[in-house]
C-alpha cells in the first residue's frame, strides 16, 4: 500500500510563512488547499484566470519543502509516451543487432525490461526515491485532449502507473501533485473527483500591491499602487484577455525600466503591450487613461 506523502506543514499559517520565505505570497484559501493536499496526500487542482499564480504556487511549494520539481507542460496532442513512459526503440534495436552478431536470439521479454524503459514526468514522479517526495506540476491540463485525462486517472487515484510488459509501479511515498487549469475547456468529472479543488481569485488590491512590490523591488511605491489600481479597473472591462497579476508585474517592470516613478499617460501607452494582448483590448484599456486626474 502506498504511504501518504506526509505533512510538511503544521497548519495553513505555516504554508503562508514558508511560501513567503521563498518570495511567494498566498492567501488563506490557497494556503489551506496546499496544506490539505500535502497532508492528505491528494492531488490538488488549481483553477483560475491566467496570471493569478497557479503555476507559481506549485513551484513555490517545491522550493518551500525543498523537493525536486517535475513539470509536465500540457498541450494538444500530448501522448502517454511523452507524459508517462516510452520504450527506447534505438537501444532495443541496438540490442537486437548485437545479439544477431553473436548468433543469439532475443525474446520479446528480453527487450521489454527496465533497461530499455524511458521515464517521462509521471513515471519519474512515481519512482522517485529521494529524501523528499517530488512535486509534480501538471501545468495547464485543460490544453491537453480529453483522452489524455483518462491516462492520468490511475496515477491520480492510486499514485501508480501500469506498464503492460512490466506490471504496476506504485509510489512508495505519494508525490505532491498540483494540476493547473485556465478553464479553456471543462475537465471530466472523473479527474475532478480524484483531486482536491481550489479556485484562485485575483488578489485584493492590498495583497496585489505587496506581491508586485516583492517581485519588482526597484519600482516606486506610488507607481506600484497606481498601476495595480489601474489593472483592477481594466479587469472590469469586457476584454478578450483580462490582465492578471503576472501581466501587472510585467507592466510595472517595463515602466520601471523606462525610469517611470508614477503612472503617466505617455509611458503607460508605450508599455500597454504588457497588459493588453489584443488590438481591441489595447484600445479599450487606453481609454481608461483619460479620466485619471493628473495623469500626463
Amino acid at each position: 500500500m502506498t504511504e501518504l506523502a506526509g505533512g510538511p506543514f503544521a497548519d495553513p499559517e505555516e504554508v503562508i510563512s514558508r511560501l513567503d520565505a521563498v518570495d511567494h505570497l498566498v492567501d488563506e484559501g490557497t494556503a489551506t488547499a496546499l496544506f490539505l493536499a500535502s497532508t492528505l496526500g491528494q492531488p490538488l487542482l488549481l483553477e483560475g484566470e491566467p496570471g493569478v499564480g497557479k503555476t507559481a504556487s506549485a513551484i513555490a511549494l517545491a522550493a518551500a519543502v525543498e523537493a525536486p520539481l517535475i513539470r509536465l507542460q500540457c498541450y494538444e496532442g500530448l501522448t502517454a509516451g511523452e507524459a508517462l513512459y516510452e520504450w527506447n526503440y534505438q537501444r532495443q534495436l541496438l540490442a537486437i543487432r548485437l545479439a544477431e552478431s553473436r548468433h543469439e536470439k532475443l525474446a520479446d521479454a528480453d527487450l521489454f525490461t527496465e533497461q530499455f524503459l524511458s521515464e517521462r514526468p509521471i513515471l519519474r514522479a512515481v519512482r522517485a526515491s529521494g529524501p523528499v517526495p517530488p512535486v509534480l506540476l501538471v501545468d495547464e491540463i485543460d490544453r491537453a485532449d480529453d483522452e489524455f485525462e483518462a491516462l492520468l486517472l490511475e496515477f491520480l487515484g492510486e499514485a501508480s502507473v501500469t506498464i503492460p510488459e512490466l506490471g504496476t509501479f506504485t509510489a512508495a511515498r505519494r508525490p505532491y501533485v498540483v494540476l493547473t487549469s485556465n478553464r479553456s475547456r471543462e475537465l471530466h468529472d472523473a479527474l475532478r473527483r480524484r483531486c482536491l479543488y481550489h479556485w484562485i481569485e485575483f488578489p485584493e488590491p492590498a495583497r496585489a500591491v505587496r506581491i508586485v512590490r516583492r517581485r519588482v523591488p526597484t519600482a516606486n511605491q506610488a507607481l506600484i499602487a497606481s498601476a495595480t489600481e489601474f489593472v483592477g479597473r481594466a479587469r472590469r472591462l469586457d476584454l478578450d484577455k483580462a490582465p492578471g497579476l503576472a501581466e501587472t508585474i510585467d507592466w510595472v517592470s517595463a515602466l520601471t525600466v523606462l525610469g517611470a516613478s508614477s503612472l503617466g499617460r505617455a509611458d503607460g501607452l508605450r508599455t500597454l503591450g504588457a497588459i493588453a494582448k489584443t488590438p481591441d483590448d489595447r484600445d479599450a484599456i487606453a481609454e481608461l487613461f483619460e479620466p485619471i486626474e493628473g495623469v500626463r
